[in-house]
């Protein structure tokens, strides 16, 4: 008896890896989204190998004796379910990517820190003006802003009329108040 149940074991586990190569192949091929994850790397494809895997030992399981159907759908359900949760975590990894925090603000790794004093609204440039990694114009350049373009504008620079430049909560450069005014303002207030 004991050789059968390892022959069992055994033929479902293969049966599962068979089944979730088959669920990943179909899936790819028909563009469900196994592998469409908006953010870079390979934890998505990483998590719908093991889900399938795991949903295919699982349904083999469930199956019973003739369980090739439940061993296919598990592996399906698996790979899918493991593809959300490895494509959640290359979103959250991409997002915090090279950046890092100073006094409850969210940097880019390549912007310097200052002392800063809270604005959090929306700015417009008034015209086109580069974005420096320290407010000061002898920093590199780190991006650029068209006139007429909004963003948010994160924090003045104490002491100065720098505004951090925030995207989506991250600061990614600094930009001079003269340059800048806050959206529905008809002329600069820094």
């Amino acid at each position: 008896m004991r050789n059968l149940t390892s022959k069992t074991i055994g033929g479902g586990v293969a049966a599962a890896i068979l089944a979730g190569t088959l669920a990943l192949g179909g899936a790819s091929s028909a563009s469900a989204g196994v592998t469409g994850c908006s953010a870079p790397g390979g934890k998505q494809e990483a998590g719908a190998v093991i889900g399938a895997v795991l949903g295919g030992v699982i349904g083999n399981k469930v199956g019973g004796r003739h369980a090739t159907g439940e061993t296919v759908a598990g592996a399906a359900l698996g790979a899918a379910a493991g593809s959300a949760v490895g494509c959640e975590a290359q979103k959250s990894r991409a997002k915090n990517a090279g950046t890092y925090t100073h006094n409850g603000y969210r940097l880019q790794g390549d912007v310097s820190s200052a002392s800063y004093s809270r604005i959090g609204q929306t700015f417009v440039a008034e015209s086109g003006v580069n974005l420096r990694a320290a407010p000061t114009t002898n920093s590199g350049r780190v991006g650029r802003l068209q006139a007429g373009q909004r963003f948010q504008a994160l924090a003045q620079v104490r002491g100065s009329d720098w505004v951090l430049v925030g995207q989506n909560g991250v600061g990614v450069g600094y930009v001079r108040g003269d340059f800048v005014r806050p959206a529905g303002s008809r002329y600069a207030a820094y």
